[in-house]
């Protein structure tokens, strides 16, 4: 196959390729163990990193080791860390079948379960949740791998007094949704997701206010009543209960967006409501128009089209881990199209008609973004011909913005001068000595412009939300191809 793109005012023809996509899934699930926090499991398979964090939570008395750092640095914030679980857990449900074909649905398994043990332990007291762990203006003044970080592990936490409704609502969220995805290898297991979920729902939804203690590096621009319909959603999909149906038809707040990020879910639960059929005046039936109004705000040729489209093809919303934006797309138009297609159903914008086999040739495309662009484009279908996803195809990324990956490995009780790291390590414009396997940076700028330098932290930051949601797309192609 061929596309077209327009690059620099001439259009070119870029070929397709036939990527190994078993391959790109299972370096995507590397770079997430490459993430890891806490004591690591003895079949560890990122040779480079070690235990990190044994001591998170002690300030409080609690036990808060494990979970995923979120990017390149060294803190563990509640909100995208759970995010990347439900994401990875929706991946586990829609995409078991291909998981299982592909030999990875065990790894994503580890990967999910990774995070929810976390969360366990970070909700153990009701109406309190531990939300963070670490400082993250000390941990961003010293350029450090985890293993021999020596930065204040402040603990940060929500409860009655000092609510935070977006981040409660995501972990309910993770924990619903994870509980479907364990409900027939670990029922019991499965089961206490479930009424941790149940409890942290309420706990939102009767407390609300925002957190703006991971402001400014996660700011919930969007407020909270997108992780209250999230988690609501998936909820009811865990349980078929009515308390949950007639907050969803009845009480919350929606509406139509042109984005499903971290921040940013009502696509994504408007997706997943689509498949349902409820009842009542206010029934689902508006979820479905709006997840068509997502896919007309993304698709180039809808006439409601709101997106920004780079010269060379790619989903362009803003500076900063975009590559997230591209993921997301691949990964809710290759669902949704499955849900269209089962129910032999069309997307309507303005005049035009598009049939759900459209979605998935865009997904796919996306997807290849993956790598630098979209899903032939990340993968190295692009202008310049390069991936963005570190350690797969040609010319992939060398020099990831990352702490654990650019500093050598150094001997545990290594005093490490901050003042002196980012010489030492940050500066340096050589590859990585250690391989951050798998890691979708977060790729070119809006003109399709890429420099592969650690210091382009736009460009070279690799985060756990951008993978995630690569996962079910990448199992769906290495499967059945488009």
């Amino acid at each position: 196959m061929a596309w077209l793109a327009l690059f620099n005012g001439a259009f070119l023809a870029v070929a397709g390729g036939n990527y190994n996509y078993k391959e790109a899934l299972s370096k995507s699930l590397l770079f997430l163990e490459a993430q890891r926090s806490g004591k690591l499991p003895p079949n560890s398979r990122i040779s480079w990193r070690g235990d990190s964090a044994l001591d998170d939570g002690k300030l409080a008395n609690v036990d808060l080791v494990g979970g995923y750092y979120d990017a390149g640095d060294n803190v563990k914030y509640g909100l995208p860390m759970a995010f990347t679980i439900t994401t990875l857990a929706w991946s586990a449900i829609a995409y078991q079948s291909e998981l299982q074909t592909t030999g990875e649905l065990k790894n994503v398994h580890a990967a999910i379960r990774w995070g929810t043990d976390y969360f366990l332990k970070a909700s153990v007291k009701s109406n309190s949740l531990w939300v963070q762990v670490g400082d993250p203006n000390a941990d961003h003044q010293c350029w450090v791998r985890p293993e021999n970080m020596k930065t204040p592990r402040t603990l940060y936490k929500i409860d009655e007094s000092q609510p935070g409704t977006e981040i409660a609502s995501e972990i309910a969220a993770a924990m619903a949704a994870s509980s479907i995805a364990f409900k027939d290898n670990d029922p019991k297991y499965a089961s206490s997701l479930l009424n941790k979920a149940k409890e942290l729902f309420e706990f939102a939804k009767n407390h609300k206010g925002t957190y703006d203690g991971e402001c400014p590096f996660y700011c919930s621009f969007s407020g909270y009543n997108d992780e209250l319909l999230w988690a609501a959603s998936w909820l009811y999909m865990a349980t078929k209960l009515d308390h949950y149906s007639k907050y969803i038809t009845q009480e919350v707040i929606t509406a139509s967006v042109a984005e499903f990020s971290w921040d940013l879910k009502y696509a994504g639960a408007q997706v997943l409501l689509s498949d349902l059929n409820l009842t009542g005046e206010n029934g689902v039936e508006n979820y479905k128009t709006q997840a068509d109004n997502f896919v007309c705000a993304v698709l180039p040729e809808s006439p409601l089209h709101q997106v920004y489209i780079s010269p060379g093809g790619l989903i362009h919303l803003r500076d900063g881990a975009n590559t997230q934006y591209v993921t997301g797309v691949a990964f809710l138009f290759g669902i949704y199209s499955d849900i269209l297609t089962k129910n032999r159903q069309t997307v309507s914008c303005g005049t035009k008609v598009f049939q759900p086999t459209r979605l998935r040739e865009f997904a796919k495309q996306q997807v290849i973004s993956l790598s630098l662009s979209y899903m032939d484009y990340i993968l190295g279908s692009n202008p310049r011909g390069r991936s963005y996803m570190v350690g797969f195809g040609t010319n992939p990324p060398t020099q990831p913005h990352h702490r654990g990956a650019s500093v050598p490995v150094l001997p545990s009780n290594t005093q490490v001068d901050c003042t002196m790291s980012f010489a030492n390590w940050y500066q340096k414009d050589q590859p990585n000595p250690n391989e951050l396997t798998g890691a979708i940076v977060g790729g070119p700028d809006r003109y399709d412009n890429f420099d592969d330098k650690r210091s382009d932290s736009s460009k070279l930051e690799p985060c756990t939300y951008i993978n995630s949601l690569a996962v079910g797309p990448l199992a769906k192609l290495a499967v059945h191809g488009a």
